[in-house]
């Protein structure tokens, strides 16, 4: 197993333990909880970064890197929805979002064709972390409110644009 793929696996056993520290009833589980967080996020870039420079690519972190980097901000938001902090429906946007995009993405590779990321998802995903960091750090409804209205836009911006780009894939003659 490459580094690359073992970053990857340390960003999903970081999960749980995010997870377990929101839950804490401890002044300072709040300032652990962002420090896993940042962490878990901060690994996805160096993955990416060693599998890409270092010629790691494998189909395994292929597989595993969107997984993880996916249950790690669902992990977050849906303990944002508890807590009252976002409403379920922004969550379920992000979540529909994340299967069109996926099931997109298959059809397109039993087509032949490869979708690669796109900038619009890359801003997603920044802002998704950014806010998502921000959300754990500071307890603030307006921030909330702003933070919320930062994901939806992006994820239905990024989502629409991976389906206007791609439009050819869906061809319902096939």
């Amino acid at each position: 197993m490459n580094t690359a793929n073992k970053i990857t696996l340390f960003r999903v056993a970081l999960i749980p333990v995010f997870v377990i520290i929101c839950y804490l009833p401890y002044g300072w589980a709040q300032y652990a909880a962002l420090g896993v967080f940042v962490l878990a996020s901060l690994s996805d870039f160096a993955d990416g970064y060693i599998a890409r420079h270092y010629n790691q690519i494998t189909d395994f972190g292929k597989f595993l890197d969107p997984i993880a980097d996916k249950l790690l901000v669902t992990s977050a938001m849906c303990l944002f929805v508890e807590q009252g902090r976002m409403p379920a429906w922004v969550l379920l946007a992000v979540v529909a979002r994340e299967f069109a995009v996926s099931g997109l993405r298959l059809v397109a590779v039993d087509n032949g064709r490869v979708i690669a990321a796109g900038w619009s998802g890359k801003v997603k995903t920044a802002c998704t972390m950014v806010g998502i960091c921000l959300m754990l750090l500071l307890r603030m409804d307006a921030l909330d409110l702003a933070v919320n209205a930062v994901i939806l836009v992006t994820t239905v911006w990024s989502g629409v644009e991976y389906f206007v780009k791609n439009h050819d894939v869906l061809n319902p003659e096939k």
